[in-house]
């Protein structure tokens, strides 16, 4: 489906220091389509929808999206939609990676937490546009394929780990800001707000089927929460599904 302005959008959601699956590389001219089709996708569904965010729109011009998604749909990366990518996840439609980039204000001394790798497109934005970035898969195989992936690519300031997202990384934080890629059903778990440090926020979808995306700032007083509109992503899986 094919949505505007703030739109509803699906996304996906032992520590891998950075290590696809398919491992084919496009040709020469496939890779100038690319590039052609990435610099209209910033034109045309991020800079006329109102991002301006000047180290996201070039991370989003850089990162080659269709190196995230399965071979047999490659065509379609640079659509206006979420992509399936397997294990019943997603790769987010580009207007909402880089809203939820923007909205955290990235910065390049930043340290950056995201719940829900996925397929890997998410961290390689955040990785343009701050100084490191900590991201948790619960399913093994989407963490591996996605290290993988980013691997190839040559990050080397991202960290991939599997497991529950529920509890962060406590030995890593605190964090700049953090990120949800997978909504918890009911509000974001506690662990997550303490890796927060004073002042930094994290953005995450919220609730079961109807659901919100919230942008929340530490203070030094407790937590200011922001409601920004309706989305739709994959429910965060694991502890948070047992909360009521």
């Amino acid at each position: 489906m094919r949505v505007s302005n703030r739109p509803r959008i699906a996304a996906a959601s032992l520590v891998v220091f950075l290590v696809l699956a398919s491992g084919c590389h496009s040709a020469p001219g496939d890779e100038q389509s690319f590039r052609e089709q990435r610099e209209t996708m910033v034109k045309d569904q991020l800079e006329a929808r109102g991002i301006k965010d000047k180290a996201v729109l070039e991370a989003v011009r850089k990162v080659p999206r269709h190196r995230f998604v399965p071979e047999a749909i490659r065509d379609r990366a640079y659509e206006d939609n979420p992509l399936p990518i397997g294990e019943g996840q997603t790769i987010s439609q580009p207007y909402i990676v880089a809203w939820m980039s923007e909205l955290i204000a990235p910065k390049k001394d930043m340290r950056v937490l995201e719940i829900g790798t996925g397929s890997g497109y998410q961290a390689a934005v955040l990785a343009e546009c701050v100084a490191e970035v900590d991201t948790i898969e619960v399913v093994p195989a989407l963490s591996q394929r996605a290290a993988a992936v980013l691997r190839e690519l040559g990050y080397r300031n991202i960290r991939t780990r599997i497991g529950d997202g529920y509890h962060g990384w406590p030995e890593r934080a605190p964090y700049d800001a953090i990120l949800l890629t997978a909504a918890p059903p009911e509000d974001i778990p506690r662990p997550l707000l303490e890796q927060l440090k004073v002042g930094s926020r994290l953005v995450a979808p919220i609730g079961r089927g109807q659901q919100m995306l919230v942008r929340i700032t530490r203070t030094e007083t407790g937590f200011q929460r922001e409601t920004l509109a309706p989305v739709l992503f994959v429910p965060m899986t694991g502890k948070a599904q047992d909360e009521k």
